[in-house]
């Protein structure tokens, strides 16, 4: 290699690697820095500054705190099992039962609703389960109800519409591991007489719990921190962990505490997630891939 072209190297790394190390850098590593300072600073009856555990401590003393959280993870795991149990036949289906041409088109129908934000998508569900909205009146006019009834702002269409709203990022990791499942394994055990129920169970989960891990962890991460969503389709009792961010942020002004409850989201998720993989025996290295 000549010194003009190692040179050329050099300065297209340069040009490729300062751009995203600012990037990163200044728009996510130093905003999580900050905040993690603030998360340790408080203020004491003199109103000076220092070194403090108590916004942390808030979390384990205030019941509110760590029932909401408890609450918020609950219904993730919730929403994450009922993505699953959704996306494999759907995904089943797309790689080894459609022809090649239809394939393409419903991966299009799956990411089409994802070509708009997730506010429209869920004003969307509202328009069409409020009281006044498309199927109270389908349902009135086919004698089903007497009257409209108010479908929204309970649990099961909160869970309905984050259902809704992350079944992409499930389909797409195990689409993905599915594709490259040879055929001849599954015609084989059904030859051999196993049940379609035995040939999930053996062969083909198995062999995508990479990508189902993988997609448990986006799935279970954006609905945990989702806020639209629950603060939308739950309604007032449906308190969810970032709505409490939210209110100590932006209501109370009080951004220490809300940091602190950030970085907490944050800890307490990640042990949930490695708890998963340790009782799956999946390694993070092949999950993440």
């Amino acid at each position: 290699m000549t010194k003009r072209s190692a040179r050329k190297i050099r300065w297209s790394f340069f040009v490729f690697f300062v751009p995203v190390f600012l990037w990163l850098f200044l728009m996510i590593v130093m905003p999580q820095i900050e905040l993690l300072r603030m998360s340790f600073v408080g203020t004491d009856f003199y109103g000076e500054s220092g070194f403090t555990l108590g916004h942390y401590a808030a979390f384990f003393t205030e019941p509110i705190y760590w029932l909401t959280f408890v609450r918020t993870a609950g219904y993730a795991l919730l929403v994450t099992f009922v993505v699953l149990l959704i996306a494999l036949p759907v995904s089943f289906f797309i790689t080894k039962v459609a022809d090649l041409k239809v394939t393409g088109f419903l991966m299009v129908l799956i990411l089409v609703p994802f070509w708009v934000s997730e506010l429209v998508r869920v004003y969307g569900w509202m328009i069409l389960l409020r009281e006044s909205g498309v199927l109270n009146k389908l349902l009135v006019a086919l004698g089903i109800l007497k009257q409209p009834v108010e479908m929204l702002y309970n649990d099961v269409t909160m869970v309905m519409g984050l259902v809704y709203t992350t079944m992409l990022f499930m389909i797409v990791p195990i689409v993905s591991v599915m594709e490259s499942l040879d055929d001849s394994f599954i015609e084989a055990a059904h030859d051999l007489g196993a049940k379609k129920l035995t040939i999930w169970r053996t062969i083909i989960i198995p062999y995508c719990m990479p990508g189902i891990m993988s997609g448990s962890i986006i799935v279970f991460m954006l609905v945990l921190g989702s806020y639209l969503t629950p603060n939308l389709m739950g309604g007032k009792n449906s308190i969810w962990f970032t709505e409490q961010i939210y209110n100590q942020m932006i209501i109370y002004f009080n951004w220490n505490q809300g940091a602190a409850f950030g970085f907490l989201l944050l800890l307490l998720s990640s042990i949930l997630i490695w708890v998963a993989l340790k009782i799956t025996g999946q390694d993070w290295r092949k999950v993440i891939k």
